[in-house]
C-alpha cells in the first residue's frame, strides 16, 4: 500500500511539474490551437494553428490570396504558424464570420468592404466611382493614411484591420441591350450588391436595382427578371454568365476590396515578433492578389469574347455627372469618406 501511495505522490508531482512548465512556456491560445515551440537558443516560442474564413469559392482570387497568406506564414515563422482555410461561407454568412472573429473562435477573415460598410460606414469610401485609374493604383492606395484610418475603425468592434485585398474591378453586363452611355441604362433592372453606395450609383443613371443572392442571378437574367448586373470579369467566367448575357461593358468603375482582419483577442496575445510576421505575410498576399489579377485582364476579356459576348469599353468621362452626384452625397456623411474623395479625386 505504501508503495502505491509513493507512486501516486510521484506521479502527481511529475504532472504538476509538466503543468508549471507549460504555463511558463509563452503559449498563446487562439481560435485554433497553440503549443510552445523551443527555438535553437532554448527560448520558447509559441506555435499556432489558426483559422481563416471567407465567402468565395476555391477558384476565386481571394482564396488564392488566402493560400498565399498560409504559405507566407509558414515560411516566415519557420513552421510555427499553420493556417486552416474555410472558403465558400463554410462558417456562415459574413455577419456570422465577423461575430466569430470578434469572439476569437475564428482568427482571420477576408470580409467584403460592402458588408463592412453596414457596420462601419467609412468603408463605403472604397466604392467611390472611378477613384482609381486601374487595379494597380488601387493596390497602391492600400498604403495611404486614409486607407489605414478606415481600417482603424474596426478596433472598437474587437477586430484588427490588417490590409485590403483586391480582385477584379466592377464591370457592367447586359442581357440584350448594348449600353453605350449611362443614359442608356434608364429603365433597366440590374442586379447590384445590396450596398447603398453601389445601388445609388446605378439609380442615379435611371436604372433600378435588385439585390438578388448570387445563386439566383443566372436564372433571373435567363428568364428576364433582370436585364443585367454589376459584376466582375472573374465571376462572369466562373458563373458562366456569358451564356445568358450578350454585352459586357468593361467600365472598371469601382474596385472591390476584401478587408483582411484578425481577431483582437488572438492578436493581443501574440508577441510583437509574431504580429509583425502576420503583417508582412498579409502584405505579401495582398500584393500577390492585385498583381496576379491585373495581369489577367486581357486574358479574361478574350475568354469572354471567344464565348460569344461583345466586350467593349465606355468612355469614363461620360460618367462625370454621376461621379459628382456620388461625391456630393457621400462625402458629407463621414469625414473619412470625404478625406478619401479629396485624396483620390486629384
Amino acid at each position: 500500500m505504501k508503495k502505491v501511495k509513493k507512486w501516486g505522490v510521484s506521479l502527481l508531482a511529475a504532472s504538476l511539474a509538466i503543468f508549471m512548465t507549460a504555463c511558463g512556456s509563452g503559449e498563446v491560445k487562439t481560435g485554433g490551437t497553440s503549443t510552445p515551440s523551443t527555438a535553437p537558443s532554448g527560448e520558447a516560442k509559441p506555435s499556432y494553428t489558426l483559422k481563416l474564413a471567407h465567402i468565395t469559392p476555391p477558384t476565386h482570387m481571394w482564396h488564392l490570396a488566402a493560400e498565399k497568406f498560409k504559405e507566407e506564414l509558414d515560411k516566415r515563422s519557420g513552421g510555427r504558424m499553420k493556417l486552416e482555410i474555410y472558403p465558400s461561407s463554410q462558417l456562415g454568412t459574413e455577419a456570422d464570420m465577423v461575430q466569430q472573429i470578434g469572439a476569437g473562435s475564428v482568427d482571420f477573415g477576408f470580409i467584403t468592404a460592402a458588408y463592412l460598410s453596414s457596420r462601419s460606414p467609412s468603408f463605403a469610401a472604397w466604392f467611390t466611382p472611378y477613384a482609381f485609374k486601374d487595379l494597380q493604383a488601387a493596390n497602391e492606395a492600400r498604403k495611404t493614411e486614409i486607407a489605414k484610418k478606415i481600417l482603424g475603425t474596426l478596433e472598437q468592434q474587437g477586430l484588427v484591420g490588417l490590409d485590403y485585398l483586391f480582385a477584379g474591378q466592377r464591370v457592367m453586363l447586359f442581357k440584350d441591350k448594348e449600353v453605350l452611355k449611362p443614359e442608356d441604362m434608364a429603365g433597366l433592372k440590374l442586379r447590384v450588391t445590396p450596398s447603398p453606395p453601389l445601388q445609388d450609383f446605378y439609380k442615379s443613371t435611371g436604372a433600378s436595382t435588385e439585390g438578388l443572392p448570387l445563386p439566383e442571378v443566372y436564372s433571373a437574367v435567363q428568364t428576364g427578371v433582370i436585364d443585367g448586373m454589376d459584376m466582375d470579369l472573374d465571376a462572369t467566367i466562373t458563373n458562366k454568365y456569358y451564356e445568358v448575357v450578350k454585352y459586357g461593358a468593361v467600365t472598371n468603375h469601382m474596385v472591390w476590396p476584401a478587408v483582411a482582419m484578425v481577431s483582437k483577442v488572438t492578436f493581443d496575445k501574440m508577441p510583437d515578433e509574431d504580429k509583425q510576421i502576420i503583417r508582412e505575410a498579409i502584405d505579401a498576399a495582398a500584393n500577390f492578389s492585385a498583381t496576379t489579377r491585373a495581369g489577367q485582364e486581357e486574358e479574361f476579356k478574350k475568354t469572354l469574347s471567344d464565348k460569344g459576348m461583345k466586350i467593349y469599353e465606355i468612355d469614363p468621362a461620360l460618367f462625370d455627372p454621376y461621379k459628382k452626384q456620388f461625391d456630393e452625397k457621400y462625402g458629407p456623411t463621414d469625414p473619412l469618406i470625404q478625406e478619401f474623395i479629396d485624396t483620390f479625386r486629384k
